[in-house]
């Protein structure tokens, strides 16, 4: 069953201009993660989200750091002095798709800062060692951390004789 949204999600996918990326995305996505899912032997999951500008679909392996229910996405581009543009995307437009091997789930994406932000950067430096350096290469860039959360699955609710009621017009009857 396919996941359909009203978020921009299942719109027009725009394949990234880079060649490594989109071998690496195609290649994941055809295989459920089997092949394209590992950067340096490290695993990686898929990013899918909402351009900014241009409101199309963009897809960015990112490294597969999870804590709990939820994954981290660092926005390090390898210690560029520069966001990777997927960080404004979430910015803008924060439920995302992620895919973790065959799985498929959707997120909201939150920018975390201060304590919470220390923490999650002990999490993702457990997954990826090399975010230190990229933090020293990053130039002073403060790299942001985004937190993505699971986001429940609407299903919609039904009168008894059939007809669907939109989630919107439902409200639970209270005595």
């Amino acid at each position: 069953m396919a996941l359909t949204t009203g978020n921009g999600l299942d719109g027009e996918y725009v394949p990234s201009p880079l060649e490594r990326v989109r071998k690496q995305v195609a290649d994941y996505e055809a295989s459920g993660g089997g092949e394209g899912g590992t950067l340096e032997g490290r695993p990686v999951v898929i990013l899918t989200s909402v351009g900014t500008k241009s409101g199309k679909v963009r897809k960015n392996p990112v490294m597969r750091i999870v804590d709990g229910d939820r994954y981290v996405a660092v926005a390090s581009a390898g210690g560029s002095p520069a966001n990777p543009s997927w960080y404004a995307n979430l910015v803008v437009h924060p439920t995302v798709r992620l895919q973790d091997g065959a799985s498929v789930r959707e997120f909201q994406a939150r920018e975390v800062s201060g304590d919470e932000k220390r923490y999650y950067w002990r999490v993702a430096e457990r997954f990826w060692p090399h975010f230190p350096e990229y933090r020293r290469l990053a130039g002073g860039r403060d790299i942001p951390v985004m937190v993505l959360e699971p986001v429940a699955p609407r299903t919609p609710v039904t009168r008894l004789s059939g007809t669907a009621i939109p989630l919107s017009a439902t409200k639970e009857a209270r005595p």
